[in-house]
């Protein structure tokens, strides 16, 4: 209960202060979003330079010289970063978020993906949710931040990533430049949910993310001709490792994220999965809420690592005895745990020798950023400017963003969108993407308040 109640009252502190009065200009941001979608930053395309480009523009035009802003090509895309120096000799915080999008096929839209179009209060297009809405509302924040002569006491950074939806190498660059951060606000994770009924439920503050990690499991044999079968197969031998694997279920784990934001979800779901997730957060070994919330895929993912086969290879010749067979295992590690204490629990729960289990060399382990009170204040400050008492959800997400690489760098980040948008119109990385046009105003009053608090 002291968690839950230094997350209230941290929340409480700030909650009766007005929001700020001058956002950016809602048109002005609004061409900008729609600008940005134009521009088709899909991997191969070597398009993230020209909109890079374009948001340098943008803030040039603001005020903001050459000097403040740094475009840094790395192979056919590039990151940005944009400086609005601080007057204090504090750590700076960095403003993430990424300028590339997934393909989309034109012929299965129902308008031209890469041709932005107003319509019906929604704009359309690729990245239109993922994630341009927010680093336009950022980067129009930042120009009016300059054009007001505002002058932070910590200096913001308005770094972008250009290739967050596939290698992260770009990702990484900036994790590694920007590793002596405060902390970063990610406009690509987090935001607010509205009901069916156009009323806002609730706001996510996301503060972590399980590690992505793919283990290969391997096991060899010398072959020969089926018509003369031996003790061992490698088919077998991995089917057999495959069920145990399948049938293991990883130790429950808490951590600060689940143990105060379980009991708030639990208000908005309600019913028996309400009373399992409140059951959890009380006692995380509670036998009967763990296995209620196994049983939801929605939750599942909240209380430990998971790991499940996704694919499978094996043999070489119907009518020969496979030589090797493999299987991919796909793990979502709970934050804080190795990648190496996972790949040494799969070994044991395999328990056969034969069964060699690879590690893939990309997969890095973060652990969850702590519930700041300066942040969790300044994020309800805003969101109850413009939904008031609306309850706030510390989560952890089972994906990646780019919080993830400056979370292994030692940076806290957090997911702190300014879109609020129905379940229903979430289309991100699907087709006839689009966000609410309604949705702009509020975005630039949510990131001028954010980013006034927060650089004090």
């Amino acid at each position: 209960m002291r968690l839950v109640s230094a997350f209230l009252a941290s929340a409480a502190l700030l909650a009766a202060v007005p929001a700020y009065a001058k956002p950016a200009d809602t048109g002005a941001a609004k061409k900008i979003l729609i600008d940005s979608i134009a521009i088709p930053t899909v991997e191969g395309r070597g398009k993230v330079p020209e909109l890079a480009a374009y948001y340098a523009g943008v803030l040039k035009a603001a005020g903001y010289t050459d000097a403040d802003i740094e475009i840094t090509p790395i192979g056919e895309t590039a990151t940005f970063a944009a400086t609005l120096q601080g007057t204090g000799k504090g750590k700076p915080i960095v403003l993430l978020g990424h300028m590339d999008v997934v393909e989309a096929d034109a012929k299965d839209w129902t308008r031209d993906p890469f041709v932005p179009v107003e319509e019906q209060g929604y704009i359309f297009g690729r990245g239109s949710e993922d994630n341009k809405f927010d680093v336009a509302m950022m980067v129009a924040t930042m120009a009016q931040l300059k054009r007001d002569g505002f002058k932070p006491k910590r200096t913001i950074i308005l770094a972008l990533s250009g290739d967050e939806e596939t290698s992260m190498t770009t990702t990484r660059a900036l994790a590694a430049k920007y590793k002596g951060a405060e902390f970063a606000l990610n406009g690509d994770g987090g935001g607010g949910t509205i009901g069916e009924d156009g009323k806002p439920k609730y706001y996510g503050l996301q503060a972590g993310e399980k590690t992505y990690a793919d283990f290969m499991l391997e096991v060899t044999n010398p072959g020969g001709h089926s018509s003369r079968p031996s003790d061992t197969n490698a088919i077998v031998q991995l089917a057999n490792a495959l069920a145990k694997v399948g049938a293991y279920r990883f130790t429950p784990q808490q951590n600060e994220l689940t143990k105060v934001g379980m009991p708030i979800v639990a208000d908005q779901v309600g019913g028996d999965i309400g009373a399992a997730l409140r059951a959890f957060a009380a006692n995380p070994a509670d036998a009967a809420a763990i296995a209620k919330i196994r049983a939801e895929p929605e939750y599942v993912g909240q209380i430990g690592t998971t790991c499940v086969p996704t694919l499978v290879k094996g043999g070489h010749a119907e009518n020969a005895l496979p030589q090797r067979a493999t299987a991919n295992i796909n793990c979502r590690i709970f934050p804080g745990v190795a990648v190496e204490a996972v790949r040494a629990e799969l070994e044991r729960v395999i328990a056969d020798p034969a069964i060699k289990v690879h590690t893939d060399p990309d997969a890095s382990a973060s652990d969850a950023s702590p519930l700041r009170p300066d942040v969790v204040a300044a994020v309800t400050k805003a969101v109850h400017a413009r939904a008031p008492g609306l309850p706030i959800i510390p989560s952890m997400s089972a994906g990646a963003t780019d919080s993830y690489h400056f979370r292994i760098q030692g940076v806290p980040s957090y997911g702190v969108a300014g879109l609020f948008s129905k379940a229903s119109d979430s289309y991100a990385h699907g087709l006839n993407e689009r966000v609410p046009v309604d949705a702009i105003a509020p975005a630039l009053a949510h990131w001028d308040s954010l980013l006034r608090d927060l650089s004090k």
